[in-house]
This record gives C-alpha cells, sequence and structure tokens, in this order.
C-alpha cells in the first residue's frame, strides 16, 4: 500500500471514528434526559402493556389526583410531602421542596416530575397543577377513568 493510500485510509477512519463517537454521545444525552410517563398503579406494578417498571434512581413523571387528606408541610421550611393516586387503589409518596403552584390542591390532578426513591416514593423536582377544571393530560385522564370529577369551588 502506498503512502498516499495509507494517507486516505486514516482520514477515513477517523472521519468514521469521529461520526461514531458524537452518535454515541448524543445517543447517551438523550437517553439521560428522556422522562417515561407512569400512573401510581404502573409505578409499583408496572405498565400493563409492555411489563417496563421504573427502577430506583431512575427519573420520570407521575401524574394522578392529590389523596384528600394526605398533605403533609413542614411548618420549619417549604417541604411537603402527600400522597397521589389513581383509578387503582396504589398509592404513591411525593416529596416536593419548593413552593408548590398556586392551584394545587387536594383532590386535584397533577404531574410530578422527579427521582424515584424507593418503589413508592419520589423525590419531586417539579410539580405541574392543571390551568383549569377541563383541563387534564389525556394519559392522567385516562388513568383516573370514571374516579375523576370536577372540583367544586
Amino acid at each position: 500500500m502506498n503512502p498516499r493510500r495509507k494517507k486516505r485510509l486514516a482520514i477515513v477512519s477517523s472521519i468514521l471514528i469521529g461520526v461514531a463517537a458524537v452518535a454515541g454521545l448524543s445517543l447517551y444525552a438523550l437517553n439521560e434526559n428522556f422522562d417515561l410517563f407512569f400512573t401510581p398503579t404502573e409505578v409499583i406494578n408496572g405498565k400493563e402493556e409492555s411489563g417496563i417498571m421504573p427502577v430506583v434512581g431512575q427519573r420520570i413523571r407521575v401524574g394522578g389526583m392529590v389523596v384528600v387528606g394526605s398533605v403533609k408541610r413542614d411548618s420549619e421550611s417549604l417541604k411537603v410531602a402527600f400522597k397521589l393516586k389513581d383509578s387503582g387503589t396504589e398509592t404513591i409518596t411525593i416529596k416536593y421542596d419548593k413552593i408548590l403552584p398556586d392551584l394545587f390542591r387536594e383532590g386535584q390532578g397533577i404531574v410530578a416530575q422527579g427521582i424515584l426513591i424507593d418503589k413508592n416514593t419520589l423525590e419531586a423536582s417539579e410539580v405541574l397543577a392543571k390551568h383549569d377544571e377541563e383541563y387534564m393530560p389525556k394519559e392522567v385522564a385516562e388513568a383516573m377513568g370514571k374516579e375523576h370529577n370536577k372540583p367544586t369551588y
């Protein structure tokens, strides 16, 4: 093989290795920022159709209704803990250490995003409350089924 071909081969292989490295790092970054949506029942029992179950330490989104009487606030800080449920009997505990949205209240649908601490506890980094009584994310409305009632004011 003459020196000119060796140089071309080295350049082409360097470009291919660089493209592969960039593609691999991009896929890794996308995987880290990918949040899956679960209901409280799916967090505990896994998704019915696929069997996918979140693992401890995974970042997920959980949607459901705040259980009436379950909100516990720390008088010394912003920490709050509450239970979230869907149409099933399973509930999970959401822990949050920031200011809750103004529209947050018991008996209302919310979506919490955070890291799963154990099988039924989520350390939330964000809590989203619906903006009016008409709106509810499709997944949450399907999970709530017949139990979803519009709040009374």
